[in-house]
C-alpha cells in the first residue's frame, strides 16, 4: 500500500518537476539569445553598420585546394568576438572561404573552430544533436564521410519569402525585407524605419538537421530525404532565412509560421510559441496564435505597419 501511494506521488510529482525545468531552460535559452542580439549592437557600435546575414567573396580568395570557393561568413561568424568568444573568433579566418581548410575541421581541415560546440547559439530545451555536413561535402566530391559542425538554434530572418508573402501577407509591400542585408547593402539602425522595437533581429529555429512537423520528427532523417534539411550549423549563412509558412506537412506551403515546421520558418520546443530577438536587442516570446500578417510586419523593416502590443 505505502508503495502504491509512493508511486503515485511521483507520478504526480514528475510533471511538475519537469514544467519547472522547461521554465528554466526556457529562461536560459531566453537569455542566449539577448546575449545574441546585443552582440549585433556591439558589432553595429564598433564598424558602423550592422553585419550582413552572411556574404560570398568576390573573386574567390586564392590558395583554396579546394577550388576557387566563394562562400563567407555567417553573422553568428562575425559577432563571435561580441560574445566573449574570442577564441572562436581567433581561430576563423574572415579573409578566406568558410569552405577553406583553414575554417574547417578536420578531416577536410586543420581548425576545431567550425567544430566548435558555442552554448550561447544553443537552446537548452532542444534535443541534443549532431549536425553532420559530411553528406554534404561528398556530394561536391571531397574525400570525407563525416564532419561535425557546431549547430545553432538562433537565425538571422532576412525578409518574407514571395510565396509566403503573396499568399499571406499580400498587404506588406513587395521588397520590404529584414533588418540583414548581404555584405554589399550593410544597414545601420537609423534605416530600421519602423522603428528597432518593431522589427524583429533573431529568432529561433531550432533542431536541424532533423525536420520536425508540428512537435514530431519527420522521417526519413537521411541526406536529401525529407525529413533532414542541411543549414544547421552557426558557421553556414545559410542558417538565415526568408520566413514560409506551412500548412498540412512540413513541405506543404501555407501561413502557419510558429512551431508548425523548422524549414525556414521560426520552431522550438517550448510551450505555446517561441524566443525572438527584437532589433533594439530586447527579447520576447512570441506566440504559436499570432497571424501571419503580424509576424510578416514584425520582419519587415520599413513598411510602417502596426501591430497589438501583446503580440510579444
Amino acid at each position: 500500500m505505502v508503495i502504491a501511494i509512493i508511486a503515485i506521488l511521483i507520478g504526480l510529482l514528475l510533471p511538475a518537476i519537469q514544467k519547472v525545468r522547461e521554465a528554466a531552460a526556457r529562461a536560459k535559452c531566453s537569455n542566449n539569445l539577448k546575449q545574441n542580439a546585443l552582440a549585433v549592437h556591439n558589432f553595429h557600435d564598433s564598424v558602423g553598420k550592422l553585419p550582413a546575414w552572411g556574404f560570398d567573396f568576390s573573386p574567390a580568395p586564392s590558395g583554396n585546394p579546394y577550388g576557387a570557393q566563394v562562400q563567407g561568413h555567417s553573422l553568428l561568424s562575425v559577432i563571435a568576438p561580441y560574445i566573449e568568444q574570442g577564441n572562436l573568433a581567433n581561430l576563423t579566418n574572415l579573409t578566406r572561404s568558410v569552405n577553406d581548410p583553414v575554417n574547417l575541421p578536420p578531416p577536410l581541415g586543420s581548425t576545431p573552430a567550425g567544430g566548435t560546440k558555442v552554448s550561447v547559439y544553443l537552446c537548452p530545451s532542444n534535443p541534443e544533436r549532431v549536425v553532420d555536413y559530411g553528406p554534404y561535402f561528398a556530394s561536391l566530391g571531397l574525400p570525407v564521410t563525416t564532419l561535425v559542425l557546431g549547430a545553432t538554434d538562433y537565425n538571422a530572418i532576412r525578409g518574407l519569402n514571395s510565396t509566403f508573402q503573396s499568399a499571406c501577407a499580400p498587404s506588406i509591400a513587395t521588397g520590404d525585407t529584414g533588418m540583414f542585408g548581404a555584405k554589399s547593402q550593410q544597414l545601420t539602425l537609423v534605416t530600421i524605419s519602423d522603428g528597432t522595437s518593431n522589427t524583429l533581429m533573431l529568432a529561433e529555429t531550432t533542431g536541424r538537421h532533423q525536420v520536425y512537423y508540428k512537435g514530431q520528427a519527420v522521417m526519413p532523417n537521411t541526406p536529401n530525404a525529407t525529413g533532414w534539411i542541411l543549414n544547421a550549423a552557426w558557421a553556414d549563412y545559410n542558417a538565415a532565412y526568408q520566413l514560409r509558412g506551412y500548412s498540412t506537412s512540413s513541405t506543404v506551403a501555407g501561413c502557419d509560421v510558429v512551431n508548425s515546421s523548422n524549414r525556414e520558418s521560426m520552431y522550438s520546443f517550448h510551450s505555446g510559441g517561441v524566443n525572438v530577438a527584437r532589433g533594439d536587442g530586447s527579447v520576447g516570446f512570441l506566440r504559436s496564435s499570432v497571424t501571419p500578417l503580424i509576424v510578416a510586419s514584425m520582419i519587415t523593416r520599413s513598411g510602417g505597419e502596426t501591430f497589438p502590443g501583446d503580440s510579444w
